[in-house]
Parts: C-alpha cells; structure tokens; sequence
C-alpha cells in the first residue's frame, strides 16, 4: 500500500477523533458554558446534521480544483473549526466551530475514498478504502479515550487544540506524500449528479443508511445498557467503547481484504451476521462477559460492511464518483441519526434498554434484503447481454455457410 494512504488515515484519525470525543466532554462543556447537558448535546447533533449537509455542498464547490488540493483544502477547514471549538468564548460560537469542522467531514472521507481507490489495482481497491478507514477505527480505540481523558483531566479545550494539531499533521502528509491527481478530464457536475438516477447506487446509500444504522441503534444506548442491564460500573463503559473500537478495526481490515475478492458476498455475511448479533444481544445484555463479547461484534460486523458499501457505491457511479462517494458518507451519518430516533422511541415506550437492539436487527436486516435485491436485479441488467454474447458465434457461423 502506498504511503499517501497514511497521511489520508492520519486525516481520517484526526476527524473521528472529533467527531466522538465531545461524546464524553459534554458534562465539562457544559459546565462551562452553564447549559444544560441536553443543550450541549447540539455540539453531536449540529456535528452530524454538518456531515450530512457539507458532504455534497464542499464536493460540489471543490468540482474546479484536483482532489489534492480538495484534500489540502478540506483539512485546512477542519483545523480552522476545531481551533474555533478550542477558543470559543461562548457556546454558539463553539457550536459554529463544529459545524465548521464537520462540513469537512464527509467530503473528505468521499474525495478520500476515491483517490486511495486510484492509487492501488483494480483488485486492491476496497483494501485501499479500509486502510484510509483505519484512522476512522483507531480513533475510537485511541483517540477518543486518550482524548477524553484530557479533556477531564487537563481541560476539553486542550483537546480540541491537540485534534487541531492532528489537523496540521494530516495537512502536511497530504501535501507530501499524495500524488497531485486532476479530475478527470470531461466530467462536469451534471456528470456527478447523474450517477443518483442509477438505482444501484441509491440501493447502495439505502444499505449503508440501514446497515450502519443497525450498528448505532445499539450502541448509542451502550451506557445505560450495559449499566442497568449487565450491571456494570459507570466507569467500565469507556473500556466496553474500546472493545467495541477494536472490533471497528478488525472488521474493517478484513471487509477491505474480503471485498477485493467477492463484494456481494461479503456484504450479504457481514449484514446477516450483524442482523443476527443484534438480537442475540437482547439476549447476551444479561451477562457481563457476554455482552462484551458481543460489543466487540457488533463493532467489527458492522464496519466489514463500511469497505464494500462505500466500493459499490464507486463502482456503480462509474466515471463520476466523487458526489456519489461523498453522499455515501452523509449517508452513514443518517443511519447513525435515524437509528438513535428509532432507539429512543422504543425505550421511551416502556420497552426497555435492550429494545433498541431489535431495532438495529430489523434495519441490518432490511440492508441485507437490499443487497440480495440490488444484486438480482444485477444479473438481470447483465442477462441480455449474455444472449447475445452467446448468439454471436452462431450468427457469426451462418454467415460462413452462406
């Protein structure tokens, strides 16, 4: 694997970081700011409403210049709004500052993904998209506990100017070790855009809002799960996140790995096994070591799924997959949205803590009927073309005898 890859997972490390480290700061900024929890809970929420919204504004805006320079331009964003985060002197302002980071998000992850695909073989592609993942996964197993710790022990603004720094980091391995690769030559945005009338690819985003959707409807409600259910500490929930971050990154390498090799395949594992897990955990909830066991699952089922969605989505919008690569990521964050809704309303019906686990089995279900769906309707798309491939010779043949 080349070594760009690496400044694009240093990037990638520095955004998830930020993305899930306010997760655990929200009690100190809020304190600080004297707002209520749930107030500072916009911090999350305009975060991610940020993603979805930046993803295809700055890919749009980034369509006249190379992907290098997006890059470039997309991590200069990124520390520009986690300095603000750092110095803010009022909430609004530091609310501003997330969203400022988070439009450089789901462009970055979407160019990124494109061209860590350029810079391998055809077969090494989805393993190309894994390794810029990487920093994504390594960032809940390091980034956001290392941060947390910080922030509670030194001050949450120390943290947002370490994340910052991490920025430069990204910025500079960027500039030095990513080739300089021009867009393509003739496609414009209305090529972009085009790829969205093509049912895969939206078939595609619908699996990765369901599917990834399935992993967050469980995990969002991790803590007082595991707390009032398994019966475990306050204190242990952060090693249980851990657990759940390794998962991320095994499964990731490994749906990389296995996706180069049969996508489809992969896919339909990943989300029948990860549709299963979640209703067992209705189940392994009860019991301390099974539960974790569990965590460690859904993390690493749910992010074998993340290579292959985000590589069908490349695939399918052949020729102009910038838009529809940086749509995709938008799209993991409404399932991450959609799911946390769905989790809530099940337990704020006296269902319990551990409802919310049925709901994340039905969507990874529902991205698993997507997938045998999009593939059918695959290999009717390609059968015409087989009949007349074969009919060939024998037209060819009658030509001869005549």
């Amino acid at each position: 694997m080349p070594l760009a890859l690496l400044a694009l997972a240093i990037g990638a490390f520095g955004i998830g970081t930020t993305e899930f480290v306010i997760m655990g700061l929200l009690p100190e900024v809020a304190g600080d700011y004297g707002v209520s929890i749930p107030t500072a809970g916009y911090l999350v929420t305009g975060y991610a409403l940020g993603v979805m919204f930046g993803a295809p504004l700055m890919t749009v805006l980034g369509t006249k210049v190379s992907r290098k320079r997006m890059l470039m331009l997309l991590m200069g964003l990124f520390i520009a709004g986690n300095l603000l985060s750092a110095l803010a002197p009022a909430f609004a302002v530091m609310l501003i500052g997330r969203i400022v980071a988070s439009l450089a998000h789901g462009a970055f992850f979407g160019i990124g993904s494109v061209v860590a695909a350029d810079l391998v073989a055809p077969d090494k592609k989805a393993g190309a998209i894994a390794m810029m993942f990487t920093g994504l996964t390594v960032a809940n197993v390091v980034g956001v506990p290392l941060g947390t710790l910080v922030g509670q022990s030194v001050g949450w603004r120390v943290t947002f100017g370490i994340v910052a720094a991490l920025g430069v980091v990204g910025l500079l391995g960027i500039a030095r070790l990513v080739p300089d690769m021009p867009k393509p030559e003739g496609v414009r945005l209305r090529h972009e855009l085009a790829a969205f009338k093509n049912v895969q690819v939206l078939l595609a985003m619908a699996m990765t809002v369901l599917g990834f959707g399935g992993v967050f409807a469980a995990i969002t409600y991790i803590a007082p799960m595991m707390t009032h259910v398994a019966g475990f500490a306050d204190g242990s929930v952060t090693w249980l996140l851990v657990l759940f971050g390794l998962g991320m990154v095994g499964g990731n390498l490994l749906g990389g790995k296995f996706a180069d090799r049969a996508l489809m395949p992969m896919l339909y594992v990943s989300l029948g096994a990860l549709a299963v897990v979640l209703a067992l955990f209705t189940l392994t909830a009860h019991d301390k070591l099974l539960s974790a066991v569990t965590i460690a699952l859904i993390g690493a089922l749910g992010f074998a799924s993340v290579p292959p969605l985000q590589k069908r989505v490349l695939d399918q919008a052949h020729g102009a997959p910038t838009l529809a690569s940086a749509v995709n990521i938008g799209a993991f964050n409404l399932g991450n949205a959609l799911s946390a809704w769905l989790g809530g309303l099940v337990i704020a019906a006296g269902l319990g803590y551990t409802a919310p686990n049925w709901v994340g089995a039905a969507l990874a279900a529902g991205a698993l009927l997507l997938a045998v769906l999009s593939a059918a309707l695959e290999r009717r798309a390609d059968a015409p073309s087989t009949v007349v491939t074969g009919s060939a010779p024998a037209e060819q043949r009658a030509a001869v005898h005549h």
